[in-house]
């Protein structure tokens, strides 16, 4: 057993496990947060994970898993459609080592998880997932949630910083940025609609998972059915077109999010269909508004992202985890083709969510 596994496995008897630790391996494939598997001798397996340090408020943030996790699994059919989070030996949600801050859930069996849907069914049962999701915390108390990144999909607050970094340019790569920048700020005002149309009481604020790429869904492995929705930290309040725009630009690109052939990467209206048809089934109770606006969110939740991207190139490559040398700043170009190519498609994808409303 490697040094690091040791403190690993240390770590995890701190919780409430089953057993002796026999395996403790590293775990999918996230940006943030540090996942490891934990294999048991009694045969139980769990998730560690090690919260990024972008989180300040561990105990807000573990209230709110807890609280989302235990209110969806009283109303579950199957357990396995929430996590279950462990609790430490001193009977709090996370536990805090000179390595950070840890927490454990109970391994989801039987499923999987997939980076890219390898059919149109598989990503609308993801649209059922995400929709069910937000129907399952309809009437969940939301004045009790933490916001644990505050401003996480405020949009104008996202540019505010994107102006910041460029003025500031820390890391004297401006220069290589002229054509995104110009790109993100031809489309800044459209870009903060949504958020102007929250504050103004437009549209509801709600319970949102505000992170839906399609590997933070769990699913059936013998049915293939959207079971369990995973990665709760950045559940607040929010709008469900936060919810319904990010699967859209994650799971309806033709392409990975860092692709550097641009020709590749386009928006798949099929994708979109399917992903439309199954969300607005899982969740009816959605307003006129929010469906006459669900176009609007995949946009805008691209635009946002893409400048996500760019700050974080322009400040170092801080946030998100980089493999290569402008890594953030190829995935912030993927972005900004896709909001290309939803304007050349606009039309056509209004008429998908009014087929489904």
């Amino acid at each position: 057993m490697t040094a690091n596994e040791q403190t690993l496995t240390e770590i995890a008897l701190s919780f409430n496990i089953e057993g002796t630790v026999c395996k403790c391996l590293p775990f999918g494939k996230g940006l943030v947060n540090r996942t490891y598997s934990v294999t048991c001798d009694s045969g139980k397996r769990y998730i560690l994970q090690r919260i990024s340090p972008f989180f300040k408020d561990v105990p807000g943030l573990m209230e709110n898993i807890i609280s989302v996790t235990k209110w969806i699994a009283e109303r579950a059919e199957d357990p396995r459609e929430t996590m279950a989070v462990l609790l430490a030996k001193d009977g709090k949600g996370w536990v805090t080592t000179k390595d950070g801050n840890f927490r454990m859930y109970e391994f989801v069996e039987g499923t999987l998880c997939m980076q890219r849907a390898e059919t149109a069914d598989d990503f609308e049962e993801s649209g059922k997932g995400f929709g069910r999701f937000l129907e399952r915390l309809s009437d969940f108390p939301i004045e009790t949630l933490h916001e644990t990144l505050p401003n996480f999909h405020d949009t104008p607050s996202r540019y505010r910083t994107l102006h910041d970094s460029l003025e500031n340019d820390v890391c004297d790569r401006a220069k290589y940025v002229r054509r995104e920048t110009d790109f993100a700020f031809e489309r800044e005002e459209e870009a903060g609609l949504l958020h102007r149309m929250r504050v103004y009481g437009e549209l509801p604020t709600r319970v949102t998972h505000n992170d839906t790429k399609l590997n933070n869904i769990l699913f059936d492995k013998a049915t293939r059915k959207a079971l369990c929705v995973i990665d709760l930290d950045t559940v607040m309040p929010g709008l469900s077109l936060y919810d319904f725009g990010d699967a859209i630009r994650f799971g309806a690109s033709t392409a990975d999010g860092d692709e550097t052939d641009l020709s590749l990467v386009n928006s798949d209206l099929r994708l979109f269909e399917a992903f439309t048809r199954g969300f607005l089934s899982a969740c009816p109770g959605l307003t006129a508004k929010e469906k006459a606006h669900l176009v609007q969110g995949a946009k805008t939740m691209t635009l946002e992202c893409g400048v996500r991207f760019l700050t974080d190139f322009l400040e170092g490559d801080r946030y998100f985890s980089v493999s290569r040398e402008n890594h953030n700043l190829d995935r912030a170009r993927t972005q900004f083709k896709l909001v290309e190519d939803m304007e050349k498609k606009w039309d056509e994808m209004l008429s998908i969510v009014e087929k489904y409303s």
